[in-house]
Protein backbone atom coordinates (compact mmCIF):
# COMPACT_ATOMS: atom_id res chain seq x y z
CA UNK A 1 0.00 0.00 0.00
CA UNK A 2 2.93 2.36 0.59
CA UNK A 3 4.11 2.26 -3.04
CA UNK A 4 1.58 4.71 -4.39
CA UNK A 5 2.49 5.85 -7.88
CA UNK A 6 2.88 9.58 -8.11
CA UNK A 7 3.12 11.69 -11.22
CA UNK A 8 6.75 12.64 -11.97
CA UNK A 9 5.95 16.34 -11.48
CA UNK A 10 4.90 15.55 -7.91
CA UNK A 11 1.37 16.88 -8.28
CA UNK A 12 -1.00 15.81 -11.01
CA UNK A 13 -3.33 18.30 -12.65
CA UNK A 14 -6.64 16.85 -11.60
CA UNK A 15 -6.01 15.03 -8.37
CA UNK A 16 -3.50 15.57 -5.61
CA UNK A 17 -1.54 12.50 -4.56
CA UNK A 18 -1.80 13.86 -1.02
CA UNK A 19 -4.76 15.09 0.99
CA UNK A 20 -5.44 16.77 4.32
CA UNK A 21 -7.70 13.99 5.63
CA UNK A 22 -6.15 11.46 8.02
CA UNK A 23 -7.29 7.86 7.54
CA UNK A 24 -7.17 8.09 3.72
CA UNK A 25 -3.60 6.77 3.53
CA UNK A 26 -2.65 10.13 1.96
CA UNK A 27 -3.19 12.43 4.97
CA UNK A 28 -0.48 14.61 6.56
CA UNK A 29 0.90 11.82 8.78
CA UNK A 30 1.47 9.69 5.64
CA UNK A 31 2.97 12.34 3.34
CA UNK A 32 6.52 11.14 4.02
CA UNK A 33 5.62 7.63 2.86
CA UNK A 34 3.80 8.48 -0.39
CA UNK A 35 6.90 9.34 -2.41
CA UNK A 36 10.60 8.65 -1.63
CA UNK A 37 11.36 12.32 -2.35
CA UNK A 38 8.95 13.37 0.40
CA UNK A 39 10.59 11.57 3.35
CA UNK A 40 11.58 14.86 4.99
CA UNK A 41 7.84 15.48 5.63
CA UNK A 42 8.19 12.72 8.27
CA UNK A 43 11.83 12.89 9.27
CA UNK A 44 12.65 16.60 9.05
CA UNK A 45 13.51 18.74 12.07
CA UNK A 46 12.70 22.10 10.47
CA UNK A 47 9.10 21.49 9.44
CA UNK A 48 6.32 24.08 9.07
CA UNK A 49 3.84 25.35 10.14
CA UNK A 50 4.47 25.94 13.84
CA UNK A 51 2.66 27.51 16.78
CA UNK A 52 3.90 31.04 17.49
CA UNK A 53 3.70 30.88 21.25
CA UNK A 54 4.43 34.20 22.99
CA UNK A 55 6.82 32.60 25.49
CA UNK A 56 9.04 31.29 22.69
CA UNK A 57 9.35 34.52 20.74
CA UNK A 58 12.51 36.64 21.06
CA UNK A 59 12.21 40.32 20.11
CA UNK A 60 15.08 41.13 17.76
CA UNK A 61 15.06 44.68 16.30
CA UNK A 62 18.24 44.04 14.28
CA UNK A 63 16.32 41.87 11.82
CA UNK A 64 15.41 45.11 10.08
CA UNK A 65 12.40 46.18 8.07
CA UNK A 66 11.16 43.76 5.40
CA UNK A 67 12.06 45.45 2.11
CA UNK A 68 9.50 44.92 -0.67
CA UNK A 69 10.05 46.04 -4.24
CA UNK A 70 7.14 44.55 -6.20
CA UNK A 71 5.91 45.58 -9.64
CA UNK A 72 2.94 44.68 -11.86
CA UNK A 73 3.49 41.68 -14.18
CA UNK A 74 1.45 39.13 -16.19
CA UNK A 75 -0.02 36.40 -13.98
CA UNK A 76 -2.14 33.27 -14.17
CA UNK A 77 -4.42 31.50 -11.70
CA UNK A 78 -4.78 27.75 -11.35
CA UNK A 79 -6.54 25.24 -9.13
CA UNK A 80 -3.74 22.85 -8.13
CA UNK A 81 -6.21 20.48 -6.48
CA UNK A 82 -4.93 21.28 -2.99
CA UNK A 83 -4.96 25.09 -3.31
CA UNK A 84 -5.61 28.07 -5.59
CA UNK A 85 -2.34 29.55 -6.90
CA UNK A 86 -1.58 32.85 -8.62
CA UNK A 87 1.70 32.65 -10.53
CA UNK A 88 3.54 35.63 -11.97
CA UNK A 89 5.01 34.99 -15.43
CA UNK A 90 7.26 38.03 -15.75
CA UNK A 91 9.49 39.91 -13.34
CA UNK A 92 7.10 40.89 -10.54
CA UNK A 93 9.81 42.30 -8.31
CA UNK A 94 11.36 41.01 -5.13
CA UNK A 95 11.86 41.22 -1.41
CA UNK A 96 15.25 41.69 0.25
CA UNK A 97 16.25 39.83 3.41
CA UNK A 98 19.70 40.43 4.96
CA UNK A 99 21.03 41.82 1.68
CA UNK A 100 19.77 38.90 -0.46
CA UNK A 101 17.13 39.45 -3.17
CA UNK A 102 14.32 36.89 -3.45
CA UNK A 103 12.25 37.16 -6.64
CA UNK A 104 8.46 36.85 -6.40
CA UNK A 105 7.12 33.60 -7.89
CA UNK A 106 3.56 32.92 -6.74
CA UNK A 107 1.04 33.08 -3.93
CA UNK A 108 -1.64 30.69 -2.66
CA UNK A 109 -4.13 30.37 0.19
CA UNK A 110 -4.72 27.94 3.07
CA UNK A 111 -7.94 27.79 5.08
CA UNK A 112 -7.93 27.82 8.07
CA UNK A 113 -4.52 29.36 8.80
CA UNK A 114 -1.61 26.93 9.01
CA UNK A 115 0.44 28.85 11.56
CA UNK A 116 -1.23 29.13 14.93
CA UNK A 117 -0.84 31.89 17.51
CA UNK A 118 -0.83 30.63 21.10
CA UNK A 119 -2.72 27.60 19.78
CA UNK A 120 -5.40 29.55 17.87
CA UNK A 121 -5.97 29.35 14.13
CA UNK A 122 -7.27 32.22 12.03
CA UNK A 123 -9.67 31.82 9.11
CA UNK A 124 -7.21 32.14 6.21
CA UNK A 125 -3.47 32.33 5.50
CA UNK A 126 -1.82 33.65 2.34
CA UNK A 127 1.65 32.42 1.38
CA UNK A 128 3.73 34.60 -0.95
CA UNK A 129 6.63 32.54 -2.34
CA UNK A 130 10.00 34.00 -3.36
CA UNK A 131 13.20 32.43 -4.68
CA UNK A 132 16.80 33.73 -4.63
CA UNK A 133 19.33 33.24 -7.44
CA UNK A 134 20.87 30.45 -5.35
CA UNK A 135 17.45 28.72 -5.16
CA UNK A 136 16.78 29.60 -1.52
CA UNK A 137 13.09 29.96 -0.68
CA UNK A 138 11.58 32.82 1.33
CA UNK A 139 7.87 32.83 2.18
CA UNK A 140 5.87 35.76 3.52
CA UNK A 141 2.69 34.67 5.34
CA UNK A 142 -0.32 36.87 6.12
CA UNK A 143 -3.20 35.67 8.30
CA UNK A 144 -6.83 36.83 8.11
CA UNK A 145 -9.94 36.77 10.28
CA UNK A 146 -13.52 37.26 9.08
CA UNK A 147 -14.48 40.87 8.48
CA UNK A 148 -14.23 43.27 5.56
CA UNK A 149 -13.31 41.73 2.16
CA UNK A 150 -9.63 41.51 1.24
CA UNK A 151 -8.90 43.86 -1.73
CA UNK A 152 -6.49 41.45 -3.46
CA UNK A 153 -9.03 38.59 -3.35
CA UNK A 154 -11.76 40.98 -4.50
CA UNK A 155 -9.74 41.60 -7.67
CA UNK A 156 -9.49 37.84 -8.31
CA UNK A 157 -12.93 36.85 -7.01
CA UNK A 158 -14.75 36.12 -10.29
CA UNK A 159 -11.76 34.18 -11.63
CA UNK A 160 -11.61 32.02 -8.50
CA UNK A 161 -15.32 31.19 -8.69
CA UNK A 162 -15.02 30.00 -12.31
CA UNK A 163 -11.63 28.32 -12.03
CA UNK A 164 -10.79 24.78 -13.09
CA UNK A 165 -7.53 22.86 -13.40
CA UNK A 166 -6.45 24.78 -16.50
CA UNK A 167 -4.13 27.72 -16.00
CA UNK A 168 -6.06 30.91 -16.68
CA UNK A 169 -4.56 34.26 -17.69
CA UNK A 170 -5.30 37.14 -15.33
CA UNK A 171 -3.56 39.83 -17.36
CA UNK A 172 -1.34 42.22 -15.41
CA UNK A 173 -1.56 41.70 -11.64
CA UNK A 174 0.10 44.09 -9.20
CA UNK A 175 1.52 42.17 -6.21
CA UNK A 176 1.59 45.53 -4.44
CA UNK A 177 -2.16 45.00 -4.01
CA UNK A 178 -1.31 42.40 -1.36
CA UNK A 179 -1.57 44.48 1.80
CA UNK A 180 0.83 43.60 4.62
CA UNK A 181 -0.47 46.24 7.02
CA UNK A 182 2.28 46.02 9.60
CA UNK A 183 6.04 46.32 9.81
CA UNK A 184 6.11 43.88 12.73
CA UNK A 185 6.76 40.27 11.80
CA UNK A 186 7.85 36.87 13.09
CA UNK A 187 10.85 35.10 11.53
CA UNK A 188 12.00 31.48 11.76
CA UNK A 189 13.55 28.80 9.58
CA UNK A 190 11.14 26.10 8.46
CA UNK A 191 9.88 24.20 5.42
CA UNK A 192 7.31 24.20 2.67
CA UNK A 193 3.96 23.15 4.19
CA UNK A 194 3.10 20.81 1.30
CA UNK A 195 5.12 17.90 -0.08
CA UNK A 196 8.03 17.67 -0.70
CA UNK A 197 8.25 19.72 2.58
CA UNK A 198 11.63 21.18 1.53
CA UNK A 199 13.53 22.60 4.54
CA UNK A 200 15.64 25.73 4.95
CA UNK A 201 12.76 28.07 4.04
CA UNK A 202 13.01 31.58 5.54
CA UNK A 203 9.57 32.35 6.97
CA UNK A 204 8.32 35.88 7.60
CA UNK A 205 4.87 35.99 9.21
CA UNK A 206 3.30 39.45 9.29
CA UNK A 207 2.09 40.12 12.83
CA UNK A 208 -1.00 42.14 11.90
CA UNK A 209 -4.16 40.05 11.38
CA UNK A 210 -5.96 41.34 8.29
CA UNK A 211 -9.61 40.72 7.31
CA UNK A 212 -11.31 38.61 4.66
CA UNK A 213 -15.01 38.06 4.00
CA UNK A 214 -16.72 34.71 4.63
CA UNK A 215 -17.78 34.73 0.97
CA UNK A 216 -14.16 35.01 -0.17
CA UNK A 217 -13.01 32.12 2.03
CA UNK A 218 -15.99 30.04 0.88
CA UNK A 219 -15.09 30.69 -2.77
CA UNK A 220 -11.54 29.46 -2.15
CA UNK A 221 -12.82 26.38 -0.31
CA UNK A 222 -15.47 25.60 -2.94
CA UNK A 223 -12.86 25.81 -5.69
CA UNK A 224 -10.62 23.23 -4.02
CA UNK A 225 -12.67 20.11 -4.56
CA UNK A 226 -10.50 17.36 -3.13
CA UNK A 227 -13.02 16.19 -0.60
CA UNK A 228 -11.59 18.24 2.23
CA UNK A 229 -13.00 21.45 3.60
CA UNK A 230 -9.67 22.55 5.04
CA UNK A 231 -6.25 22.64 3.40
CA UNK A 232 -4.09 23.43 6.43
CA UNK A 233 -1.28 21.15 7.57
CA UNK A 234 -1.21 20.45 11.33
CA UNK A 235 1.46 22.32 13.29
CA UNK A 236 4.87 20.66 13.56
CA UNK A 237 7.38 20.28 16.41
CA UNK A 238 9.58 23.31 16.97
CA UNK A 239 12.53 21.12 18.04
CA UNK A 240 14.30 23.99 19.78
CA UNK A 241 14.29 26.38 16.83
CA UNK A 242 14.39 30.09 17.70
CA UNK A 243 11.47 32.34 16.69
CA UNK A 244 12.31 36.02 16.35
CA UNK A 245 10.02 39.02 16.19
CA UNK A 246 10.93 42.28 14.51
CA UNK A 247 9.46 45.44 16.05
CA UNK A 248 10.57 48.84 14.71
CA UNK A 249 12.39 50.91 17.31
CA UNK A 250 10.28 53.79 18.55
CA UNK A 251 12.58 56.77 18.15
CA UNK A 252 15.37 55.11 20.09
CA UNK A 253 18.96 55.97 19.48
CA UNK A 254 19.57 52.41 18.35
CA UNK A 255 20.81 50.14 21.08
CA UNK A 256 21.42 46.47 20.31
Amino acid sequence: MENLTVDECGITDDESPFTYVEGTGKGPKKWGQIDPHWQVCDKGKLQSPIDLLDQRVQVFPNLGKLKRDYKPAPATVKNRGHDITVRWKGDAGKININGTDYGLLQCHWHSPSEHTFNGSRFDLELHVIHLSSSREIAVVAIVYKYGRPDPFLTRLFEHIKSIDHEEKDLGIVNPGDIKFGSRKYYRYIGSLTVPPCTEGVIWTIVKKVRTVSREQVQALRDAVHDGFEANARPTQQLDGRPIWMYTPREGSGGST
